[in-house]
């Protein structure tokens, strides 16, 4: 007679051999591209998470927030002194903070000179290029010189970028692309937002 214990491990048998030939499958070793997308919150919580994990590994990071600057967040606060991290906030706010498109336009400039460095460099494992996606958005940087970089940088080497939109080009080129949705915020029922938890 066949126990509902026999039954779940056959089927846990045939889920592990369906798991095991797909990672049979996976056989290339190279750094990848994650788009990390949507209007939700967590896109660079995810990032910076997955930084984390890098630094666990030994891994060296390199770090640039385009747009973040006009106060210090608690990612900076927390990994800005890391010996295995190049951590660099090159904005200056959003652009509705600072009311100076050249201003914006400048830093964003400086901030892909720095970006592009790091595409070169084969001593860094993992970027993130928190926020860059504006760039594209606002029309502070052309996107294609970023698109060529991305795809000449170090085999091994993993980048991701976060944004609510993503240029086309970029999801193009983009091995994992991960959306976060808003479904509800608290923002929008009054919360005042709060270190932490918003920066």
């Amino acid at each position: 007679m066949t126990t509902e214990q026999d039954k779940h491990q056959q089927k846990m048998k045939k889920r592990k051999e369906v798991l095991d030939a797909k990672i049979a499958k996976a056989t290339e070793e190279r750094g990848v591209l994650i788009l990390m997308k949507g209007n939700g919150k967590g896109k660079s919580s995810s990032a910076f998470g997955t930084l984390a994990r890098a630094l666990g590994h030994q891994q060296k990071a390199g770090v640039i927030q385009f747009i973040k600057g006009r106060k210090h967040t608690g990612e900076f606060l927390f990994f800005k002194d890391h010996p295995q991290i190049d951590f660099n906030v090159m904005g200056h706010g959003f652009t509705w903070e600072t009311q100076d498109k050249q201003k914006d336009i400048e830093a964003a400039k400086k901030a892909w000179v720095k970006a592009k460095s790091m595409l070169e460099d084969p001593t860094l494992n993992i970027l993130i290029f928190d926020e860059l996606s504006y760039m594209f958005k606002y029309g502070y940087l052309d996107v294609a010189p970023v698109v060529e970089a991305l795809q000449n940088r170090p085999k091994h080497q993993n980048v991701i970028i976060t944004g609510r939109t993503m240029a086309v080009e970029l999801q193009e080129i983009a091995d994992t692309i991960s959306i976060v949705q808003d479904e509800k915020h608290a923002f929008r029922q009054g919360v005042k937002a709060q270190a932490g938890i918003e920066w």
